[in-house]
């Protein structure tokens, strides 16, 4: 079972400024999203990584350098984790883009919406390519490893309706906070999400136990009736 932890960036000038930054260079945590990262590469500094994948975007970048602080990691950077290219709404207010009539296609039908102008991609795209990078990386890194992925709210929001089985139009139901872990683990026929908008508390649950034999196939298996759940 390969075990993701996708992590949102920190909070950013463009969030407090309620701008859509998407693609935009120089983007940059603000005091609050520093010291978030930092809270979490603190949470984070028990869990064996395998792999610490980042966003190419700077916030990002700044996000995933602070979980990778102390290891004998490089961050990797995934195009496929980048923001949803929002095309020509990229850099205004937010005010201003509720207003607009794709608004509400983003809201209540956003496998539909393609968003304007030669650099605008469909949610569709944005999803399919960042659950291709997540299959991808869980492929390269074994069926063992504990990795953690660096994106954006979104794309976060996209991956994990891929793993709960829902349609994208359900997506906006989800919640993915700044600086917020979400972890999916992947198995032979199901993904197993486990976490969701997690800002704080025990970790300890993600450090994988000493391995004694091979695990059964059925690890495969949803326990019928709930199970007794992780203890540490």
């Amino acid at each position: 079972m390969t075990t993701v932890i996708l992590l949102r960036h920190g909070r950013t000038t463009a969030n407090t400024g309620g701008v859509l930054a998407g693609w935009t260079p120089g983007v940059q945590l603000d005091e609050t999203g520093a010291a978030q990262v930092a809270a979490v590469g603190e949470r984070l500094a028990a869990v064996p990584l395998a792999a610490v994948v980042s966003s190419p975007l700077e916030r990002c970048a700044q996000t995933a350098a602070a979980v990778a602080a102390g290891r004998d990691l490089e961050v990797r950077s995934d195009d496929r984790l980048g923001e949803a290219r929002y095309g020509d709404w990229t850099g205004r207010a937010i005010k201003e883009l509720a207003r607009d009539p794709l608004w509400k296609v983003v809201q209540q039908h956003p496998s539909a919406a393609v968003f304007p102008g030669p650099d605008g991609e469909g949610l569709a795209q944005t999803q399919a390519r960042a659950v291709a990078a997540v299959r991808s990386w869980n492929a390269t890194l074994g069926p063992d490893a504990v990795w953690l992925a660096c994106s954006h709210g979104d794309v976060i929001k996209a991956i994990l309706a891929d793993a709960l089985g829902l349609h994208l139009d359900q997506f906006q139901r989800i919640v993915v906070d700044p600086a917020s872990i979400s972890v999916i683990t992947y198995t032979d026929t199901r993904p197993f999400v486990v976490r969701m908008n997690d800002t704080g508390g025990d970790v300890s649950a993600l450090i994988p136990p000493k391995r004694k034999r091979r695990r059964r196939a059925s690890s495969s298996d949803a326990v019928v009736g709930g199970g007794a759940g992780t203890t540490v």
